[in-house]
């Protein structure tokens, strides 16, 4: 898998591709190369000429974006490199086309291996793994990077796994430049962030923060602990939202110690219950309310619920020695 110098960026590689390359290692953006469709464009397989595989992001944009200001977003995150991050390879300007260039990861997203009918269950020791770099992907996103980056759009199809089933959160820094590409044409439409995920003081104010990803990052742990997706229509009247459904149990969960009222029924109570427990409470600090009572993602990773478990797995400590 290709990735660029941790410390250049993208001008220390091959940063900037041509149109008719793009169009070549996608087999001309054919249908059988497309691995989806998101609220930013659409995402190929390509093959670039020296074998690299690559994921090519063809984006929606509304009017010309200027070179400078594309570019100048795109090596803010091009210099954005993390073992829990997916890599930005280069970007293609050509005309008005804007497209960028990541590193493939052949094994999907969370949601397709959480949601998708007769896919083999997700065991619990991959959940608590998954969880814990899509947390720290994003803590450093927050806190480390400067400038900092708001993910703006943080879900389970936005959570890519390589084949040993490490997290790698996908599309930071997108919603930034959508923005800007919207800004040129004097009129932006477009909604941040993905019903279901959303925090609720996004629809008062408008705004997205930190505390707004720690909200839809607290979703896609209630998906890792019960299996159900963010909104399903299939469910009951007035069940169709996960964490709506979810916030009685939470309470139930926490104070009786009964886990099952939330857990995935699918694991069968294949799960460590301690590591249960700490997630949930996790999950039900990062859905307050309030943005300002939600954790900040370095501490949601200190939790003893997510990275700190895999540690005393590691050192095969006992659970009542985790704080």
């Amino acid at each position: 898998m290709y990735s660029p110098s941790e410390a250049g960026g993208l001008n220390n590689s091959k940063s900037w591709f041509t149109y008719d390359e793009l169009l070549q290692a996608t087999n001309g953006f054919s249908k059988q190369n497309l691995l989806g469709e998101g609220g930013f464009g659409c995402v190929y397989k390509g093959v670039l000429v020296d074998g690299r595989e690559v994921a090519v992001k063809q984006l929606k944009i509304g009017g010309s974006q200027g070179e400078r200001e594309f570019r100048a977003e795109v090596d803010i995150i091009s210099r954005v490199h993390h073992r829990y991050l997916v890599s930005l390879v280069g970007y293609c300007i050509s005309d008005h086309q804007r497209l960028l260039v990541y590193d493939y990861l052949p094994n999907d997203t969370l949601h397709f291996h959480l949601h998708t009918e007769g896919r083999p269950v997700m065991d619990w020791a991959t959940r608590i793994k998954v969880a814990a770099g899509a947390a720290r992907g994003l803590a450093y996103l927050h806190e480390d990077c400067h400038p900092r980056i708001i993910h703006r759009d943080i879900k389970s199809s936005n959570i890519l796994l390589d084949d040993n089933f490490d997290a790698r959160v996908a599309d930071f820094g997108l919603a930034k430049l959508a923005l800007e590409l919207d800004s040129n044409t004097h009129v932006s439409t477009r909604v941040m962030g993905t019903f279901g995920y959303m925090a609720p003081e996004y629809a008062q104010s408008g705004k997205l923060t930190e505390k707004s990803d720690v909200y839809s990052f607290g979703v896609v742990l209630l998906e890792l602990i019960t299996g159900r997706k963010p909104v399903d229509p299939s469910q009951p009247l007035g069940d169709e939202s996960l964490v709506e459904w979810a916030r009685p149990r939470l309470t139930e969960a926490l104070d009786n110690e009964d886990l099952d009222v939330l857990s995935d029924p699918r694991l069968e109570k294949n799960y460590v219950p301690g590591e249960m427990f700490r997630m949930i409470e996790a999950a039900a600090a990062c859905v307050r309310h309030s943005g300002i009572k939600r954790p900040r993602m370095s501490q949601v990773t200190n939790l003893g619920t997510i990275s700190n478990t895999i540690l005393v797995r590691m050192m095969m400590q006992s659970d009542d020695h985790v704080e």
